[in-house]
């Protein structure tokens, strides 16, 4: 099998490297050129009139000049609608609207006026704050993102979409929830499609200092994209093409817990060819999101390189290559528990702070390493003025190693976290062809297309188990697993005369424990290595390895025609998806949009429909989908079965309806309702307790919700913009795919997504063109869905008896109750110490982790009121929390012309609001927002 995938593998990159050098052209399918000629009112050409694009809403602004011919070209223009203005010495200033929908080049021609010899200016313009486009969708340029203040230096792509898309759920570490999903969102780098996760705990992303443009399309999708389709990033990147004069910047910054970066970028060329390289490095104390508002253990670096080329060999035929590689190193963060090594099951302090071996125990220490590399070499060939060939290759390759603490006891957590000591190596390799071929004329813009993609996926993950009580051979009179004193005990027949560490904590007599599973017991590094005398295999050596390896392979087939009939806009498309990975599944999926633009009101009216296949997530999928045949892993994913449980395709009907509004020239309104019925739903769960997720599948979802955007373009200075969204994520059991698959339950449930309302206002003002700027950032969350959150009666039930009037806190250690903010009166747990390591979780005069409802709550969480959870309409929830964020920069300090001098400060949580951003969520924990952070960055420019 190894050697089958080395020859798959080294395949893909032959075929990739032959289109990247066999092919005499490319350009990217995310944006087209805008050319054109402009002539004096006699017909002859004008030299160096000066000729500038401009999009109010995404802030996009390019301008050039026209040579000795009266020619202009600009390339690499985001598909958008654009204000075109024309200006020249001793002539008129001529404006008018275009609009670039397609790789199929756009040539205007422009005949300006003599200065006077009119009192009227030709202007063919004035509705471009509107699109009349079937799809939600919303665009954002480099212009506006550069002065947006952003909460994650190592996932500010991830930061811009959640601050500038409505309809986006934010969560810890770089990943946000799209329109109600986990993370079934998608990636359009210059035509590349890139569907798996993006988040910093899984991959690395492409540098934010190497794009131009972004649109997010939170609509129905087109038939181009495919896979993960709840919420698309067609990214645009940068390039050098035209850019005659080198152009470049070299920036450095220092902030709070050592934050430190550096970013080079240059970006040359000529008419003809183009370069843009980008390199940066990032250095953090606080790399991810700490499960405490205390940083500790959370250091990090990132390191990345991005190259675009383009280079035109005619006329007709162009080259694109994207070259991308990016490393980064980090620790995963340490609670107190994990701190101070102090689970509270007492194999630690219960032993004198020694393992079982007699081992001082330190401090948690594990870390991830993760290489990503990318190669997208295309090609473009304009067949005749209507009518552009694109053909494109791409390899890219996730290298994920997770690794554990040097003393495996180091990594055993409070319950419900973590009882083994784990490592992963993982690789994702995506590889893949596409091609399409765009028409334009008349009212259709049309394109067909194909994309055929191989992911090949290999997941080896060591562990044992370090709990001496999550698999013990015996039980105290209660019933409960203990630790024994003799780490030879492995069979149930020998506790009766097991002794323990802590006769308090574990009185005798014991007892067998008829649920003792004896092959766990050969990978329990709490007792002494067993040996095939005890029933395990003769290789046994307290580490149990799980290997897994599949080759998934989709293709995809789509035709979309874009159909503009005076004030009708209609979007056909029909797609195609044919997916071989553990099962198979073909799904035909019609798209349909319509829209109206109501001129005289600058109205834009719409509506569309999409039918989607949802593929699996890729990540830990072998994992997930095998685990429960495997007699090891069973146990340890509380399955119900012994047979397998593969990921089948989930398929989507999905409804929008929308308006958009501009107000004068000032602001304009965007938002759409949503409805979204899907059939396989998907979400994270994790290995045991360990740090190790995987997909699993639920039998259906049901995501309404609303979503909308204002934009203030420019109001003598000021700009805005507002994004929100309330979005409810539905899901209904059964678990139908993935590890620890039950047969049947009932009932729908909020899945910990699922988020009521979320707004974030953004405002900038630059009094002058060049000048100081502000920029401000106002970011509501009312609260994802918790994890379980002790609470009082409901579909709690873990009060006394099942009592509505009592809750009992024992399942959370003292350090997990505080960090969920809990109190019972005036009492609030105390923290684990040095002095204290497990730290003195609630109490009341009804005991220790029992607390009256009538005194209990949170000042972190929202607890349901006595009797009244409901896990699909009152679940617990994340508190409300306001954060506030501010930039202030001037870009030419030294107001100088061809060499500049900027100057940035940024402050992250003004307020040091102390705020969740999930709890004990299944896919990844706890963890805290930001605390105020300050940044200083100084940048040259030339």
């Amino acid at each position: 099998m190894l050697a089958s995938y080395k020859r798959s593998l080294r395949a893909a990159f032959v075929v990739v490297f032959c289109v990247a050098i066999s092919f005499r052209v490319v350009a990217q399918s995310n944006s087209g050129s805008i050319s054109g000629t402009v002539v004096d009112p006699s017909g002859a050409v004008l030299a160096n009139a000066t000729v500038e694009f401009h999009n109010a809403v995404s802030h996009f602004d390019r301008s050039t000049t026209t040579d000795s011919a009266g020619r202009f070209s600009v390339p690499n223009v985001p598909f958008n609608p654009y204000h075109l203005s024309v200006t020249g010495a001793g002539f008129a200033p001529y404006a008018q609207d275009v609009e670039v929908r397609s790789v199929v080049p756009l040539e205007v021609k422009i005949s300006l006026k003599v200065l006077g010899s009119t009192e009227s200016v030709t202007v063919e313009a004035g509705g471009d704050l509107v699109e009349n486009d079937p799809t939600f969708h919303t665009d954002v340029d480099k212009d506006l993102f550069d002065k947006l203040p952003l909460e994650s230096a190592s996932s500010s792509l991830s930061s811009l979409v959640t601050l500038t898309t409505p309809g986006i759920a934010a969560d810890s570490n770089g990943l946000f929830h799209g329109l109600g999903d986990h993370a079934e969102n998608s990636f359009s780098v210059d035509g590349q499609p890139i569907t798996d996760q993006q988040s910093k705990v899984f991959s690395n992303q492409i540098p934010l200092e190497s794009i131009q443009s972004m649109e997010v399309i939170s609509g129905a999708p087109p038939a181009e994209y495919g896979g993960k389709t709840s919420v698309v990033i067609v990214a645009t990147t940068r390039s050098g093409q035209g850019v005659t004069t080198p152009h470049g910047s070299v920036t450095t910054s220092y902030g709070s817990f050592g934050t430190s970066n550096v970013q080079a970028d240059l970006a040359y060329g000529g008419a003809k060819w183009g370069n843009f390289i980008s390199v940066g490095g990032l250095n953090s104390g606080r790399f991810l999101d700490p499960p405490e508002f205390v940083v500790m253990h959370d250091k990090g670096n990132e390191e990345n390189l991005f190259d675009r080329v383009d280079y035109q060999f005619s006329s007709k035929d162009s080259m694109h290559v994207n070259l991308g590689f990016t490393r980064s190193w980090f620790q995963t963060p340490n609670s107190f528990d994990s701190e101070l090594a102090t689970p509270w099951n007492g194999v630690v302090v219960a032993n004198g702070g020694l393992d079982p071996n007699g081992n001082l125990v330190a401090p948690s220490d594990q870390r991830s390493q993760i290489k990503t590399f990318n190669i997208a070499p295309s090609w473009t060939r304009l067949i005749n003025p209507t009518t552009v060939f694109t053909l494109g290759a791409f390899v890219r390759r996730d290298g994920y190693n997770y690794y554990p603490s040097a003393n495996p006891f180091a990594d055993l957590g409070a319950p419900g976290l973590q009882s083994e000591t784990v490592s992963q190596r993982r690789t994702l390799t995506n590889v893949g062809l596409r091609s399409d071929v765009s028409y334009v004329k008349g009212i259709n813009n049309v394109k067909v297309g194909a994309t055929y993609e191989q992911t090949f996926l290999n997941e080896k993950d060591p562990f044992g188990i370090v709990d001496p009580t999550f698999n013990s051979p015996c039980l105290d009179a209660n019933g409960l697993p203990v630790f024994v004193g003799n780490p030879g005990v492995n069979d149930p027949s020998q506790c009766p005369t097991a002794t323990t560490i802590n006769p308090v904590l574990y009185p005798a007599p014991f007892i067998a424990n008829a649920n003792f599973n004896p092959l766990l017991g050969c990978y329990d590094l709490t007792r002494t290595t067993p040996s095939p005398n005890d029933g395990c295999p003769t290789s046994t050596s307290g580490l149990y390895t799980f290997n897994g390896h599949t080759d998934v392979k989709e293709l995809a087939l789509y035709v979309q025609d874009n159909i503009t009939k005076g004030n009708w806009a209609l979007n056909l498309g029909l797609r195609g998806d044919f997916y071989n990975g553990l099962t198979t599944h073909r799904e035909a999926e019609p798209r349909l949009g319509v829209a109206y633009n109501v001129k005289r009101t600058n109205t834009v009216l719409r509506v569309s429909y999409a039918r989607t296949m949802e593929s699996p997530f890729n990540e830990n999928l072998v994992l997930s989908s095998i685990g429960c045949a495997n007699p090891v892993l069973n146990p340890l994913l509380a399955c119900t079965g012994s047979s397998t449980n593969p990921f089948s395709p989930g398929w989507r009907n999905e409804f929008h309806a929308g308006i958009q509004q501009a107000f004068g020239k000032y602001v304009v309104f965007s938002g759409e309702y949503i409805w979204k019925y899907t059939h396989n739903a998907y979400d994270f769960s994790v290995l045991g307790a360990t740090p190790i997720t995987f997909p699993i599948e639920w039998a259906n979802s049901k995501i309404p919700g609303y979503a909308g955007r204002v934009s203030v373009p420019n109001l003598h200075g000021f700009t805005g913009l507002v994004v929100f969204s309330s979005v409810a994520a539905r899901f209904f059991t059964p678990q139908i795919g993935g590890a620890g698959a039950v047969p049947s339950a009932s009932g729908p449930f909020r899945i910990d997504h699922d988020e009521k309302f979320n707004l974030t206002g953004h405002v900038q003002y630059q009094p002058w063109k060049i000048g100081p700027w502000i920029g401000f950032n106002w970011r509501y969350d009312s609260g994802l869905v918790a994890g379980p959150a002790p609470c009082a009666g409901g579909n709690c039930a873990n009060g006394p008896a099942g009592t509505d009037t009592v809750v009992d806190t024992s399942g959370l250690s003292a350090d997990q109750q505080a960090a969920a903010g809990l109190f019972c009166g005036s009492i609030r747990p105390t923290l684990p110490s040095p002095g204290n390591p497990v730290g003195i979780p609630l109490s009341s005069s009804l005991g220790t982790n029992l607390c009256p409802a009538s005194q209990y709550g949170s000042s972190l969480l929202q607890i349901p009121a006595p009797g009244a959870e409901n896990d699909d309409h009152n679940p617990p929830r994340v508190a409300p929390r306001n954060l506030f964020d501010v930039s202030v920069g001037d870009d030419n300090l030294f107001k100088g012309d061809h060499y500049k001098w900027s100057l940035t400060l940024t402050a992250i949580n003004v307020t040091n609001k102390l705020a969740l951003y999930n709890f004990l969520s299944t896919f990844s924990g706890t963890h805290y927002v930001t605390p105020r952070s300050l940044t200083a960055q100084l940048g040259f420019h030339f």
